[in-house]
């Protein structure tokens, strides 16, 4: 079932975000008079097809295949054209005026990515859970600079959070530069200090920069909901296989300490490394005793005790489990505070991007942090099982993420025939074919590397806690 979900979620945010593409440089185009032969949704062999009532007859087309769509102009790189025709074609229009059309795509789906946050903030307000710390890690970076259970992180280096998002984004910021985060926090007494996360080695900041270890390597958390001790999946020639551990062993206690959840085991492992642990297990109704002598691993500067379990998945009907009230807050939001708030965050995301990705250039956030269609469907289909909510808000990050690949300065991409647009303008004549056929080759050369690591990822991705 979950990956029919997966299926549905894929199409669907794909369908609609290629289109809003495709619509923007449609629009643009039709304003500025290029001749726009068939504005699609979907490709290969159309479904519905219907002639415009324009002068220019554009076919409006829905086609077989649900994952896109596509603009087709007159173009005389695609065959003759009319001479009647010859000052409506791409190729003869102003420079600039191919420029605005190639920047709509990307400007459609920021702007589609506002208007959603817009709605959304003016209907619900904003809801947030304070950056309130649950845990510390002993021997960690967050309990070296002097970070406590309880803490609330209000600002890193100088900018205010208002939430535990905020925070991640700004700490993944700090690693992914000098490695320093200068945290204004507020204990439980109320009183107000300020802790420095220091972290010199390189090699250690760019580990900090994979997916959801930034917290882990860092030696602390905020509330998640309670995952059961329950063994799911044992990973073989691992200390905790060697023991005989086997997928539904419920963790009762480790040396004696009740276990009452699979964070508190993690924690009491990873702080245990090269050490023999007894743990108590429930299987088939029987309490039986199991010793386990952890490895030891270096993860993120941090040395940590691993036996190589991962979590039991949550089943797809179970409740969803919503962080204790004292640590929500809600704000409501008139339609102009909705709009310039709604501005400000995709601003912010799509920034956060641009920074994040020459960074990855310069080897300073990992390139695990690239995702192909197997992990975008995979968060589509959870979210269109979520509800109509989290799917917007999985469409907003899609959409900006959208705008914002397109704009990449890769030839086959908008950023890239933009770059050729403004060579043309700057040469004052049109670039020989040759230049263009170099041009797509080395970009479909470029996307399909993207392609690949971020197909990589996707199948060495692995899923649920492990310890």
């Amino acid at each position: 079932m979950e990956v029919v979900w997966s299926i549905v979620g894929f199409v669907l945010a794909v369908s609609l975000l290629v289109t809003v593409h495709e619509f923007g440089h449609f629009w643009v185009a039709r304003k500025l008079g290029f001749k726009v032969l068939r504005f699609s949704v979907g490709f290969g062999k159309p479904l519905l097809k219907k002639i415009g009532r324009d002068p220019d007859q554009t076919e409006y087309v829905i086609a077989a295949i649900p994952l896109g769509g596509y603009v087709r102009m007159l173009d005389e790189r695609d065959g003759s054209v009319p001479v009647a025709d010859l000052p409506r074609a791409f190729g003869r229009r102003p420079p600039w005026q191919r420029i605005l059309v190639l920047l709509a795509g990307p400007a459609a789906n920021i702007i589609f990515a506002v208007l959603v946050l817009w709605g959304m903030f003016w209907i619900q307000g904003i809801d947030s859970v304070r950056a309130v710390v649950e845990q510390v890690a002993v021997n960690s970076p967050a309990s070296a600079a002097g970070l406590r259970a309880r803490d609330e992180i209000l600002e890193v280096n100088g900018k205010r959070t208002i939430d535990w998002n905020e925070v991640q984004i700004e700490l993944m910021d700090a690693m992914s530069d000098e490695g320093v985060a200068a945290m204004k926090v507020r204990g439980d007494d109320g009183r107000e200090r300020q802790v420095t996360i220091n972290v010199t080695d390189a090699d250690v900041r760019l580990k900090l920069t994979e997916p959801d270890l930034l917290s882990m390597g860092l030696g602390f958390r905020f509330w998640r909901p309670r995952t059961p001790a329950i063994i799911g999946k044992v990973l073989p020639e691992g200390p905790a296989a060697n023991a005989g551990l086997q997928a539904g062993d419920e963790l009762v206690a480790v040396d004696g300490s009740p276990m009452r959840s699979f964070d508190e085991f993690t924690d009491y492992v990873n702080a245990r490394p090269a050490q023999t642990l007894v743990f108590s297990i429930r299987r088939n109704g029987n309490i039986i005793e199991k010793s386990v002598l952890t490895s030891r691993e270096v993860f993120a500067g941090r040395v940590l005790g691993r036996i190589k379990v991962e979590s039991v998945a949550p089943a797809d009907d179970a409740p969803k489990v919503l962080p204790p009230e004292e640590l929500r807050t809600r704000v409501d939001l008139g339609p102009v505070s909705a709009l310039n708030y709604s501005v400000a965050k995709s601003w912010q995301m799509t920034v956060m991007q641009a920074k994040f990705f020459v960074r990855m250039l310069q080897k300073k956030v990992s390139t695990k942090n690239i995702s192909g269609f197997i992990s975008i469907a995979r968060i589509s289909g959870e979210a269109v099982r979520s509800g109509p909510g989290n799917f917007l808000q999985v469409l907003v990050l899609l959409s900006l993420s959208l705008g914002f690949l397109n704009l990449l300065p890769i030839p086959i991409l908008d950023g890239g025939q933009i770059v050729f647009q403004v060579a043309e303008w700057a040469k004052g004549g049109p670039l020989s074919d040759r230049t263009y056929l170099v041009g797509q080759q080395a970009g479909l050369l470029l996307l399909f590397l993207l392609m690949g690591v971020a197909l990589f990822n996707d199948l060495s991705g692995l899923f649920g806690a492990r310890t």
